[in-house]
């Protein structure tokens, strides 16, 4: 199951569709591993690639880019903890651009599997490149990037879900903002989820826990996401504190309300509201792709079109046909590498041992994050490689890799 499709609003099913549903209950709570290699029943499948998450990051580039704009480094953290809180919506949002629901289960990406897109309005281009990076387990890096604001997002994330009483997905990874002109880096950890309504078919889903935003700077907001109560509350909430690390008991601002509607921010000095800020008022600039047959054959939307369209006119059985096929390619391919003692070669990020800066600025986090694991070579820390970028631009690679073409 993936970590962004599940409604925010209950999903009530259909007598037709129950059966299918409680035969796919015991599988999974008889399931020891991850729950996204499982085959979901075909009412739940989406034609969405899960690499085509990455494009949530940045639906409001004037956010993104906001605090690249403030000269106060306490503003502009609190600036880097609204955008964030912008994209969590879109992120799970239960509706796609014309209205429609979104089915539940996304494509399983294969390695390899890439998403390119830009969003452009007032704010310039902000640029998008998504890659998987791994397939076992599953990671998604991705680098998003202003150049005319000087404002740079790179990460990855790692899903694994499992049933615990409920399905529970827990993200490993983070995701790192830098600021050009202040020469300064937000970390960003990820927030878990837990379905609600799991064994009834009623299914929604709440972030719990805690996740993070630590700054170079020395400032920190934590987000405590509140779950909706049996008989009393709304669903989304949350409560986020920003405070400097010399004094984390006395916080500076706070945000408080649903990260999916309207919420608060005050400052705490003076109690005084600055900002009733709603999500749902805000334009959003959907990420924008290439045409399918202009993308590169590895993009997400080239690559999967058989199986989205068959899925799209409720062909089931060509859509299992079409991602048999793509499954067993790839298959093939890692039969190759395997052969030739050669690992799949990553086109546009690199995999490192560590990361100076989001080492020491974890340091300052307590408690268990989505950072964590990061470095125990489980999921892998996958950086931007810029000259693998600039290769790609420079020699204009719109061809499968040449690796497999035999011209080793």
């Amino acid at each position: 199951m993936s970590v962004s499709k599940y409604p925010h609003e209950n999903m009530t099913l259909q007598p037709q569709q129950k059966s299918a549903w409680f035969e796919f209950v015991k599988s999974i709570v008889t399931f020891k591993g991850d729950l996204s290699s499982l085959t979901a029943p075909p009412f739940l499948l989406s034609p969405q690639s899960v690499t085509e998450f990455s494009g949530y990051w940045a639906e409001h580039p004037s956010l993104f880019v906001a605090p690249a704009s403030a000269s106060d480094p306490e503003k502009r953290a609190l600036l880097v903890l609204k955008w964030f809180l912008s994209t969590l919506k879109q992120q799970h949002n239960p509706r796609d651009e014309e209205g429609k629901k979104k089915r539940l289960k996304p494509l399983n990406p294969f390695l390899g599997e890439l998403f390119l897109g830009k969003w452009e309005d007032g704010s310039g281009t902000t640029n998008l490149v998504a890659e998987q990076v791994s397939h076992h387990p599953p990671a998604t890096a991705f680098n998003v990037w202003n150049d005319e604001h000087g404002v740079r997002l790179q990460g990855h994330i790692a899903p694994k879900s499992y049933f615990s009483g409920t399905v529970n997905i827990d993200r490993k990874g983070y995701a790192l903002l830098h600021l050009d002109k202040y020469d300064e880096d937000y970390l960003i950890t990820m927030p878990k989820i837990h379905v609600e309504g799991f064994m009834t078919g009623s299914l929604f889903p709440e972030l719990e826990g805690s996740s993070y935003i630590r700054s170079s700077t020395g400032y920190t907001a934590k987000i405590d996401y509140i779950s909706k109560g049996w008989l009393s509350g709304r669903r989304n909430g949350f409560v986020a504190n920003l405070f400097h690390d010399k004094n984390p008991e006395d916080a500076v601002y706070t945000a408080e309300g649903q990260w999916s509607g309207t919420y608060v921010i005050k400052e705490i000095i003076t109690q005084r509201e600055l900002e009733k800020f709603d999500i749902n008022a805000v334009k959003r600039t959907p990420c924008s792709v290439s045409p399918i047959e202009k993308q590169h054959p590895l993009e997400s939307r080239r690559a999967w079109q058989h199986v989205a369209a068959a899925i799209q006119r409720g062909d089931i059985r060509a859509a299992g046909h079409e991602k048999s096929k793509i499954e067993n390619e790839q298959r093939e391919m890692r039969k190759i590498e395997k052969s030739l003692g050669e690992e799949y070669p990553r086109r546009y990020f690199t995999r490192v041992e560590g990361d100076p800066v989001v080492e020491e600025l974890a340091g300052g986090i307590p408690g268990q994050t989505s950072i964590k694991g990061d470095f125990d070579g489980t999921h892998g820390l996958w950086v931007w490689d810029e000259a693998k970028y600039q290769k790609v631009l420079s020699n204009n690679l719109h061809e499968r890799q040449k690796f497999y073409e035999g011209e080793n």
